[in-house]
């Protein structure tokens, strides 16, 4: 399994459009993943109530992960625009 670790760069966390963004570049990597606080339950990185549901803060700790075998590349941009606070997709890592 593939994971990424990394803190939350948007100031209002993953809340209302961070995390709208985040859902989206989530299901456009084509790959099943799944997002979690450093100490909490895994939920869908593709929806929207999950990642809301998080709770998860400016600068607070969260897990990607994916079991797909090609992972890395998607994981490593996911985690870019999270530590990051993108307001897209970065195509390239």
């Amino acid at each position: 399994m593939a994971e990424r670790r990394v803190n939350v760069g948007w100031a209002e966390g993953l809340h209302a459009r961070p995390a709208s963004i985040f859902v989206r570049a989530a299901t456009a990597s084509g790959i099943p993943v799944t997002i979690a606080k450093a100490d909490g339950a895994p939920v869908n990185a593709a929806s929207m109530l999950a990642v809301l549901g998080l709770g998860a803060k400016g600068g607070e700790e969260i897990v990607l992960a994916s079991e797909a075998t090609d992972a890395d590349a998607a994981l490593d941009r996911l985690a870019k625009l999270v530590a990051e606070g993108l307001d897209e997709l970065p195509e390239t890592v």
